[in-house]
């Protein structure tokens, strides 16, 4: 289905949209900025028209017939009429942002093979179905603590999915600190290499659903090296 030239526009905060609208409530309240902590300055009363210029998130910046420009939310525009006498409806702009993501960032909680995992990380999306992840472990088992981060490259085929799974490799460091205790206890800092599968659910507004099965492996020596298999599951949110 081919969208109208304005749908099309309003899908990317920001873009202007430039359609025209008529107040069917009693008025309209324009605010000086795109939230509802910023103060009513303006009115506008049933019958006149209003221009809608641009978007950010929920909220619309409008032009008065005598020149006034302010911000409205989605659901009050929502009650206005078309130039054709309809009422005015928009896609969901949520999934819309969330189709346009670029930035995310998130927290995870899980097992590195038995022992209890955090793990933070941030993403960007080069392309509709690549993006690069930087992420921090860290690991806190019961005779040594182990702290690692690595660079991945992602690749998300169906990405514009609710439901998406995903893939990657990539590699980092890996740092293992034993219990003091320990007799001979030695701090392990090694390159290290990984693969990650698994899969996004989008929730609602901003947020994300993720949960991951990895396997690292640190290069502990040249002749040497050992692996670790994690999963992990958590949330984060794009901007």
């Amino acid at each position: 289905m081919v969208l109208p030239a304005h749908a099309q526009q309003a899908a990317s905060p920001g873009v202007l949209v430039s359609e025209q609208l008529t107040v069917a409530d009693p008025f309209l309240e324009m605010r000086t900025g795109p939230g509802r902590g910023y103060p009513v300055f303006f009115v506008v009363e049933r019958g006149q028209a209003v221009v809608v210029e641009m978007r950010h998130t929920d909220w619309y910046k409008v032009r008065a017939d005598g020149g006034q420009t302010g911000w409205v939310h989605r659901n009050q525009l929502e009650t206005t009429l078309t130039a054709g006498g309809s009422s005015k409806t928009f896609r969901d702009i949520a999934v819309d942002d969330y189709l346009s993501r670029r930035v995310q960032m998130g927290a995870a909680w899980g097992l590195f093979e038995s022992e209890p995992m955090l793990k933070l990380w941030t993403s960007f999306k080069l392309s509709d179905t690549l993006s690069v992840e930087a992420d921090l472990g860290q690991v806190q088992g019961v005779f040594s603590g182990t702290n690692f981060w690595h660079v991945a490259l992602h690749s998300e085929p169906w990405s514009d999915k609710r439901l998406s799974p995903f893939f990657g490799v990539g590699v980092g460091q890996f740092k293992n600190f034993p219990n003091q205790s320990l007799v001979g206890a030695t701090v392990t800092d090694a390159k290290m290499a990984h693969a990650i599968v698994g899969a996004r659910y989008y929730l609602s507004e901003r947020f994300v659903l993720r949960a991951d099965w990895a396997i690292y492996t640190a290069f502990v020596s040249d002749e040497r090296s050992t692996e670790y298999r994690a999963v992990t599951a958590g949330v984060s949110f794009f901007f």
